[in-house]
């Protein structure tokens, strides 16, 4: 089921960085390894030597790193990406090639596999999800739940590995959550101060734990997306039932459930009738795959 109305609010594909954000984050990563320098490069390493050097995928994987590996090695070095983003690679795939100054690429070398082999890992996780079969129209959704400081890379990644981008950050959408309704007095009080508070006419998304939240928010109104929270897949169906034939809810209103659904219990969601699942474990169960660099000349 589809939204009617602005669906890439709930759900987009967030494929592209902005280059300016990537370089100002591989500068501040390098300045993390090497805040005087590499000593050991720098030690043992003429200046005048040069390079050629292959990123290799160690084990089978999806790759994410296009919009970064050529931000991280300065115009000194040549780098041919091999690969798109999105690719699923086997074992021995070369990733990449570096052509360039031997002190530029082994100083370089640690940040640039820890950040690809994070996001592959992603994407290759993202890609098992989304590859579940699904009813038209229906997106695993991420969460807020990124590592500080690498959200956008790791929205990145998910959505080259085919899943969708939810929620980018607190300023986007309202969502109304427990411990919300709790500090607020309850939903119409929440409700009702946020229809106060909302001058820029963000979209709100409400929590809600039970078919009785559900029936006295819709009845209150104001309310353009539900986050079905801890819901068992037959009380899915309920509140799924619920919204669609309530005056204030139809096919307009984006349903979304969430928690404690695995890999595993997925298949029993999905044909619930919600539009979407979002699921933290795309980024913090993750495993880093096995990407190396060696030197070939």
């Amino acid at each position: 089921m589809k939204l009617t109305e602005t669906p890439t609010l709930w759900y987009q594909q967030n494929c592209l960085l902005d280059p300016l954000y990537v370089r100002t984050k591989i500068d501040g990563f390098l300045a993390e390894d090497m805040p005087r320098g590499d000593a050991t490069t720098l030690s043992t390493i003429p200046e005048s030597s040069q390079s050629t050097a292959h990123v290799l995928a160690a084990e089978e994987l999806v790759f994410a790193g296009a919009e970064i590996m050529p931000h991280i090695f300065t115009d000194a070095c040549q780098l041919s990406l091999k690969l798109k983003d999105g690719d699923s690679v086997s074992k021995g795939t070369v990733l990449a090639e570096i052509k360039g100054p031997s002190q530029e690429i082994l100083s370089r070398e640690r940040v640039m596999l820890n950040l690809i082999q994070r996001l592959c890992g992603i994407a290759t996780q993202a890609r098992q999800y989304a590859d579940l079969k699904a009813p038209d129209g229906f997106k695993i959704l991420d969460t807020r739940k990124t590592t500080p400081g690498l959200r956008l890379f790791e929205k990145y990644a998910v959505a080259v590995g085919g899943a969708y981008n939810h929620r980018l950050d607190l300023s986007h959408v309202i969502m109304i959550k427990d411990n919300h309704l709790v500090a607020a007095g309850g939903i119409a009080e929440a409700i009702a101060l946020c229809q106060k508070r909302n001058p820029d006419g963000l979209y709100v998304e409400l929590e809600v734990d039970t078919l009785e939240q559900l029936a006295e928010a819709l009845n209150v109104g104001g309310i353009h997306a539900f986050l079905l929270d801890n819901m068992s897949p037959e009380v899915i169906k309920e509140a799924v039932q619920l919204v669609r034939s309530h005056p204030q809810g139809g096919m307009k209103i984006f349903l979304e459930a969430s928690g404690g659904i695995t890999y595993e219990t997925l298949p029993d969601y999905i044909w619930t009738g919600v539009n979407g699942i979002s699921v933290g474990a795309l980024t913090t169960q993750a495993q880093n795959v096995d990407i190396k660099l060696d030197f070939v000349a």
